[in-house]
């Protein structure tokens, strides 16, 4: 996200949230925008309603398969920057504790990930810069629940901090070739926020949250986190786990029927 040259940017869960304004910001801006989502008909909407350059890019992250040749069927054939957006939520209600539910938040949150990174790094790899500002970009949509453990959260959150790990991991592995970035967001006002039940607090918009990303993304940091009061709150807290894993988390969480 640096310079003025128009740039060919690749945004998955794109349909609705972060990755929405994310799209409907840097279409506004000149640049082309390939998005994707599962919902053909929701992102032709979108498509519809953003106008410039914007070319829908149907798929579902988590499946194999479809993700290998996705953006040779879409004739792809330059990419500047992947921004990682598709995320689901689905919390656990103990003791329903089943694999079922943690492996389609895994698959969609962190396979879909890899899948995407996957299919967009020969894309990535060819358009390198040598400039630092002019290097292709990685920059994947991670979460704050993964700096601690959360009630109800054993799916999500150790989705995201795996994305995590793999994403700074494979920052070591491209190092002068593809730059790469974790975004650590708090709460945001989303479709999937909005089915939450519990106090969000610092809840920012999409809209907020995607200008964020924006502006600090064009300086190719590591990490992006906002806001950074939730941040800091949850890391001294990281500090001391006893406190929170033994007085705090214990308030929060439910009792075990309450799910029931």
């Amino acid at each position: 996200m640096a310079g003025d040259r128009k740039r060919h940017y690749w945004i998955t869960g794109a349909g609705s949230g972060i990755g929405r304004a994310l799209a409907a910001s840097l279409s506004a801006e000149g640049h082309r925008v390939y998005v994707s989502g599962r919902n053909p008909d929701k992102l032709e909407a979108l498509v519809q309603s953003l106008g410039g350059d914007v070319i829908p890019v149907a798929c579902d992250v988590a499946n194999d398969q479809e993700m290998a040749g996705v953006l040779a069927a879409h004739n792809v054939e330059h990419l500047d920057t992947v921004i990682l957006c598709a995320g689901i939520c689905e919390y656990i209600d103990m003791p329903a504790l089943d694999i079922d539910t943690i492996r389609r938040v895994t698959e969609t949150n962190f396979h879909g990930v890899v899948n995407s990174c996957i299919a967009a790094l020969p894309l990535l790899k060819r358009q390198g810069g040598a400039s630092p500002g002019e290097r292709p970009h990685i920059i994947g949509v991670g979460s704050m629940s993964s700096y601690l453990g959360f009630p109800r959260a054993e799916a999500y959150g150790s989705s995201k901090a795996a994305m995590a790990y793999f994403l700074d991991a494979l920052r070591i592995d491209l190092v002068g070739q593809v730059d790469v970035t974790v975004v650590y967001p708090g709460f945001v006002s989303t479709p999937m926020t909005d089915r939450n039940d519990f106090p969000m607090p610092f809840l920012i918009s999409a809209e907020e949250a995607a200008g964020i990303i924006i502006r600090k993304a064009r300086r190719r940091p590591n990490t992006i986190v906002f806001p950074l009061r939730l941040h800091w709150l949850l890391r001294v807290l990281s500090w001391f786990p006893g406190l929170w894993y033994s007085v705090i988390s214990p308030r929060l969480s439910r009792s075990a029927g309450a799910g029931s």
